[in-house]
């Protein structure tokens, strides 16, 4: 499930909006520097605490040359491998001196390097990320231990039978687009990383600039005394070259469907994926497919009830509207506890769907839904952590912070038949990949 859709439809306890009309109830400064570098200042009353996130716009979506996938998540890694003036060791004792928490994280439309830390030790966050944004410096021999550790990784996830099905969803569902393949990359790919020494260094060109970065700070914090520092110490980064563009993806014009057998023990499990559009802020079909997700695939939800409580045939059901820069896949998951179960499970899930094209959804229904993402939605900005992780989450769709109230702003004016022809235009046979697993196999 992408991180935008986590947050939209996670389940929270019901709190009051802060203010009345917008979902991100903050007073927000903004700057956008000559050099094309974004910046927005959250404060938020976490006395003595701050969030410094540095949301970099590149994921394994921008892995446009053939043979070259999984490199945005390589340098999560590489990043931490230090500079001239920070090497790794330092920046790691740097880190540790000041109480600091500092990770990455990494999407198909992002990378996410986020740092909590004490106020007072701001400027020495500043001078430290800044440093490793314009001056990043690592030798081959660095860059081939580091590439046999995503390798390391990749085998690692690879004993989870849901990483070799998304892989197999997107890889089919996909003939174009980078989203064909995941965030860790094909492994073919990750197996031939460490002589791609001279790639790795033209990525970093490529996409580590400050016009693909926006600096995201909440939390204890007054935008005039941040500001100058991030003048100060991010000044002289140049933006990049010319990028290559993300090939795009013809249409589906008809359903695939791929079986697998896991060598290991596990339950059956069914995964489904639709074509749905990219994140708009003008569109209310995305906030429609959200409402669809929740109407589906909620733990009140007929269908729930019926697989999970009732019938006891499904350990696990769930669909989410994976929202991207580009057209992705609303995708449906069931956890079934038998293998003669995986057919009358997956005819279960369509006919729900067929209701639904045919039913819509009534008032009293399609309102709670609405609130409830709503006030979900607003549970979730509980901490200055957890505000910054929301916002860079949208800024990596749009590039702007208020793409949130854009988005809610659209969630509120969806109606049933907006939720009926969505699931009418999307939901069809020729627009599906499905892929099943079971046990099986030597």
């Amino acid at each position: 499930m992408h991180l935008l859709t986590t947050l939209i439809l996670a389940a929270a306890t019901a709190v009051p909006d802060h203010a009345a009309g917008r979902a991100f109830p903050f007073a927000v400064a903004e700057r956008t520097f000559p050099n094309g570098l974004r910046a927005y200042v959250v404060p938020y009353d976490s006395p003595g605490l701050v969030a410094y996130y540095s949301v970099v716009r590149v994921g394994s979506r921008n892995e446009v040359e053939p043979g070259k996938s999984g490199f945005a998540h390589f340098f999560e890694h590489m990043m931490f491998r230090g500079t001239l003036r920070y090497p790794a060791e330092k920046y790691n004792d740097v880190i540790k001196s000041i109480g600091a928490d500092a990770n990455a994280f990494t999407s198909d439309d992002l990378t996410v390097y986020h740092t909590l830390a004490g106020r007072a030790a701001l400027p020495q966050i500043i001078d430290l990320e800044s440093d490793r944004f314009l001056h990043l410096d690592y030798k081959e021999a660095e860059f081939q231990k580091e590439s046999r550790a995503v390798l390391g990784e990749y085998n690692k996830s690879a004993s989870n039978p849901m990483q070799k099905m998304v892989e197999v969803l997107y890889d089919n569902a996909f003939s174009m687009h980078t989203y064909r393949h995941t965030t860790l990359g094909f492994l073919r790919d990750i197996e031939k990383m460490p002589s791609q020494f001279a790639y790795s260094r033209q990525f970093f060109d490529r996409y580590y600039r400050p016009d693909m970065v926006t600096l995201l700070i909440v939390g204890d914090v007054r935008a005039d005394e941040i500001f100058p520092l991030i003048e100060r110490h991010y000044g002289a980064w140049k933006k990049g070259p010319a990028r290559p563009p993300v090939p795009i993806e013809p249409p589906q014009r008809q359903p695939r469907r791929v079986a697998l057998d896991w060598k290991g023990a596990t339950l059956p499990i069914f995964l489904e994926g639709f074509h749905t559009p990219a994140f708009s802020t003008s569109s209310v079909d995305g906030p429609a497919l959200d409402v669809l997700a929740e109407l589906l695939f909620a733990e009140r939800s007929p269908l729930y009830q019926k697989l999970v409580i009732d019938e006891q045939k499904v350990e696990e059901l769930s669909g989410s509207n994976d929202q991207h820069v580009d057209p992705n896949l609303f995708t449906l998951y069931a956890r079934v506890k038998k293998p003669e179960d995986l057919a009358y499970v997956e005819g279960a899930i369509h006919a729900e769907i067929a209701r639904v094209q045919k039913e819509g959804v009534d008032a009293k229904t399609l309102a709670q839904v609405q609130s409830h993402s709503r006030y979900a939605f607003a549970g979730s900005l509980s901490t200055a952590d957890h505000i910054a992780t929301t916002a860079a989450a949208f800024i990596a769709l749009t590039g702007r912070l208020s793409s949130i109230d854009d988005y809610f702003s659209l969630l509120g004016k969806v109606t049933s038949a907006d939720v009926r022809r969505v699931a009418g235009k999307y939901f069809v046979p020729s627009n599906s990949t499905v892929v099943t697993l079971k046990a099986g196999g030597k």
